[in-house]
């Protein structure tokens, strides 16, 4: 068990809100197999096409050459580049893909009702994840235990606060939030983000999920699951 007092909490989404299986056996895939199908049918819709023109340009080829910009964009997945045009499309078309039904996303058990008592207790909960905000706020909001997004008061990603590994992120988050870095809490399973937090003045919990293969977290307090961190209101 770990006794925090903060303000408010931020969290990651991979391996500490939810499997990390999930994206890499469940999104991943789904993203890869209808990337060519979405570029063609929605290069017209304004995020996808500023999307396509931004890796048209990486590449150096006209943004009508659709595949080499699905081909870019696939080998962006199977690499796994925090590249921002992929985040940008992958996160609409798992959207759709949770619309159709095609998608259910995953929360491990102990999240939701560790959520709901911190909000209790009036702490604010916000996300920061390397998708989009637009993905997150899918993946929360098509949940096995409903629509969470109400539990969360904000949303950051790469595009909005920066890289994860960075500590000048963590600091406009902090800004963007009002509340002082000493205030804020970050959850995470992987130490260089934990490492970047701190060194922006954060308090940090490391996640180590069973069955997950996150970094050790041994440098910061660590936990197994939400239920073992103890907050109390700053």
């Amino acid at each position: 068990m770990v006794e925090i007092s903060c303000r408010a909490i931020v969290m990651d989404i991979e391996g500490t809100t939810s499997a990390a299986r999930f994206v890499y056996d469940v999104l991943f895939p789904y993203a890869r197999e209808h990337m060519a199908e979405w570029v063609t049918e929605h290069r017209d819709d304004p995020a996808t096409a500023a999307a396509v023109a931004e890796v048209a340009g990486d590449l150096g080829v006209p943004a009508a050459d659709t595949e080499a910009v699905v081909s870019q964009l696939v080998r962006w997945i199977d690499e796994d580049v925090k590249a921002a045009p992929l985040k940008t499309i992958q996160g609409l078309i798992w959207a759709q893909g949770y619309a159709r039904g095609d998608l259910t996303s995953h929360v491990f058990d102990d999240v939701v009702p560790a959520l709901e008592a911190w909000r209790g207790e009036g702490l604010t909960l916000a996300i920061y994840s390397s998708g989009s905000v637009a993905a997150q706020r899918s993946l929360f909001a098509h949940s096995p235990h409903g629509d969470l997004n109400g539990l969360i008061a904000a949303n950051f990603d790469i595009t909005t606060a920066g890289p994860k590994r960075e500590a000048e992120s963590y600091r406009r988050i902090a800004e963007a939030m009002a509340v002082d870095p000493t205030e804020l809490l970050f959850l995470s399973d992987i130490q260089a983000e934990l490492d970047a937090a701190r060194e922006a003045g954060w308090q940090v919990v490391g996640l180590l999920r069973e069955g997950e293969a996150q970094a050790t977290a041994s440098r910061d307090p660590h936990v197994g699951t939400f239920a073992d961190i103890l907050i109390s209101a700053g």
